[in-house]
């Protein structure tokens, strides 16, 4: 499963459409008026599906990813000098980046493949191709590629 991740260009907040290769929609994002990113997820038909929440006067960002109102993980941005690194707490997940970081790839604890993330380039708004095996990780995969554009925003402003 595929999903195309695109930032609109017209809104006050950090907002983004999320289509699935057919061009339908998958998801909605909402942001929402809060100290740090607070990010509410709508499905195709407005109901509400989760939140990725900024966690407010810590040294690194970090996000905590809620299914419904159910939290099910944690995104933390690590101190390195170099590369880009995430540290998560959701499923027994870890996430690997590029040195650029714009291209991720998450996997399990036994070092299968779970989601990838590559952030295209050349568009005005933040732009994103999600690929993502099985359609029941698409939430929290969405969550994550949400967690790690809201962190990679935190640290330029």
């Amino acid at each position: 499963m595929k999903l195309l991740f695109k930032q609109r260009f017209f809104s006050w907040f950090d907002s983004y459409d999320i289509y699935h290769e057919d061009g339908s929609t998958a998801f909605t994002v909402e942001g929402k008026l809060s100290w740090g990113h607070r990010l509410e997820i709508y499905g195709p038909d407005g109901t509400h599906l989760g939140r990725v929440q900024e966690e407010i006067l810590t040294l690194l960002p970090r996000f905590v990813l809620y299914e419904g109102e159910r939290p099910m993980g944690v995104l933390r941005k690590e101190f390195t000098l170099f590369k880009p690194r995430f540290s998560l707490d959701c499923n027994g997940w870890e996430v690997q980046g590029d040195f650029m970081g714009w291209d991720y790839q998450v996997t399990d604890a036994a070092g299968q493949f779970v989601l990838s993330a590559s952030k295209e380039l050349f568009h005005l708004t933040d732009t994103y191709e999600i690929d993502v095996p099985d359609p029941e990780n698409a939430l929290p995969a969405l969550m994550i590629v949400l967690a790690i554009d809201a962190a990679k925003c935190s640290q330029k402003g």
